[in-house]
């Protein structure tokens, strides 16, 4: 779990670094959520994903992002099989 919110972190201070102007989710498929459901630009705009232990993991990491970090963002998503953090950095053609 912390190895997860350091790469995520250290990734978004390397890529501007202003929590806020990212949004951090779960998914079970990071890709399908990154460049379909919020139209993140797979080369040329900034994303990552990492894969939790298992669901629950998943839901901490996001809710320390969401909490303490203030990107944008909501709990509540997902489902059982939900097992990937991922976060992008918001832009005018992304989909929050």
């Amino acid at each position: 779990m912390q190895v997860i919110i350091s790469e995520i972190g250290s990734y978004i201070q390397n890529n501007g670094g202003i929590f806020q102007e990212w949004y951090v989710g779960i998914a079970s498929d990071p890709r399908e959520r990154l460049f379909v459901g919020h139209k993140v630009i797979e080369n040329g705009d900034a994303w990552i994903y990492r894969e939790a232990m298992n669901s629950n993991e998943a839901r901490i990491v996001e809710k320390f992002f969401l909490d303490k970090l203030v990107t944008g963002g909501g709990s509540g998503g997902g489902d059982y099989n939900t097992g990937f953090v991922y976060a992008y950095k918001k832009s005018y053609h992304t989909e929050q």
